[in-house]
């Protein structure tokens, strides 16, 4: 095709008047106007075709799109297509040259310039569809965010949310209608916000945040080794020092995905997750109550996409590769190193540059990772640490049980 036949329009709250005239003359020719009921509204007096209001589910609306394909054809969107919204949905279908965007101001750009703030500065969330647990890791003291509403209720119920974990003193902005002439502005604190007497906003608003910590908010650490007191667990945990040393050795990329076996409480795999929202983890755990612990520190810990696998290593590995799972870019074993055909299938699992982290504690396991360092290479570095505790009334370091990290990088070349 030689030109666009799809073009993917922003529309601000201010409707046609804000667009351009060439904008206005390509929703005019349009045979197709798709868009929320609202966009639709909004062009009303330039649509000249048909129209259709995206149903439900979605996808179906992106199936009928589709089908007009070579006409010409209007995708309304809120201001940028291209941020939390629907040009990302079709650029997954359509290569971007059957396509143009033109977008109005984000309501991003909105809220920074009618606030005053450096929008470079501010980090953007969406609770449209997303849990309000994945804002918790940008929750830091002195911090701006933007939120995305998903619906009139959600600032009510993201300010409960933010006052039971101690943010109760953050200044909220709630910003309704940016751009057009029923625009509003209401600001608060998230505590005054939480109250069942809080103003209702319009159904179409974002949130602006001043993050303020109360003395015991639940603030999470930018750095590795997260305080043991942050997960719920049964004794079976990488401990705080020993975890950070094993992040550090499993050295975590933008985008990369982890299989952590035996996740016990899930923390490795969760900070993995924390270092850069794009990574992803697999926590892999036989036990049943455990799961659902390694999911509830997910979920309060911000990273709610991690996912638990339940089964036993090393049969589950070459299980999840039959099943088409996405395969690991690093693998860590916190448990069962010296089960037979652990080490060997793990490696067996991993790609040409994949990493291997494990940590062994009884003689077994030491001799299991010396085999493996001897069979592969890599490196061995065993750990104790030590802290103070009372006797009696004086105090003195206490040895905790030696770790024996075993790493090792994988070559190019095919899995064999």
């Amino acid at each position: 095709m030689n030109a666009p036949w799809l073009h993917v329009i922003g529309i601000g709250e201010d409707g046609v008047e804000g667009l351009p005239a060439a904008t206005r003359a390509l929703i005019g020719a349009a045979a197709l106007v798709v868009g929320g009921a609202r966009h639709l509204a909004l062009a009303a007096p330039l649509i000249t075709g048909r129209t259709l209001a995206w149903p439900h589910p979605f996808a179906d609306g992106v199936r009928e799109v589709l089908g007009w394909r070579g006409q010409p054809v209007c995708v309304l969107a809120s201001g940028d297509p291209f941020l939390f919204g629907v040009g990302t949905t079709l650029r997954r279908h359509l290569p971007m040259e059957e396509m143009s965007c033109l977008p109005a101001p984000s309501a991003m750009a909105r809220a920074c310039n009618l606030l005053g703030w450096a929008e470079q500065d501010v980090s953007l969330h969406s609770l449209c569809g997303r849990p309000m647990e994945a804002v918790a890791p940008a929750l830091q003291p002195g911090h701006r965010l933007v939120v995305l509403s998903a619906d009139e209720g959600t600032p009510q119920a993201f300010a409960r949310w933010l006052l039971g974990r101690g943010f109760g003193a953050s200044i909220m902005h709630v910003l309704g209608a940016l751009g057009g002439p029923g625009q509003t502005r209401h600001t608060t604190t998230v505590a005054q916000m939480a109250r069942d007497d809080a103003p209702r906003p319009p159904r179409l608003n974002l949130m602006a945040l001043d993050i303020v910590a109360d003395r015991d908010a639940l603030v999470i650490p930018l750095a590795c080794g997260l305080p043991d007191g942050m997960f719920a667990h049964d004794g079976q945990i990488t401990k705080r020092e020993i975890r950070a040393a094993t992040l550090s050795a499993l050295a975590p990329r933008r985008g990369e995905m982890l299989w952590d076996i035996g996740g016990g409480s899930g923390s490795i795999g969760i900070e993995w997750m924390l270092r850069h929202p794009a990574n992803r983890a697999i926590a892999i755990e036989k036990s049943p109550a455990r799961g659902a612990r390694i999911a509830h520190n997910a979920l309060n810990l911000g990273v709610p996409a991690l996912r638990v696998v339940a089964g036993s290593a090393p049969d589950i590995l070459r299980q999840m590769l039959a099943d088409g799972m996405t395969p690991p870019d690093a693998i860590f074993i916190g448990g069962g190193v010296s089960n037979p055909g652990m080490l060997d299938a793990a490696w067996q699992a991993l790609p040409a540059h994949g990493r291997l982290v494990a940590n062994a504690v009884t003689l077994e396991s030491e001799a299991a990772v010396m085999a493996a360092h001897a069979k592969w290479g890599g490196t061995l570095t065993r750990m104790q640490v030590e802290h103070l505790e009372p006797i009696g009334r004086f105090h003195a370091f206490r040895p905790g049980m030696g770790v024996t990290t075993y790493a090792v990088h994988r070559a190019g070349g095919a899995r064999p």
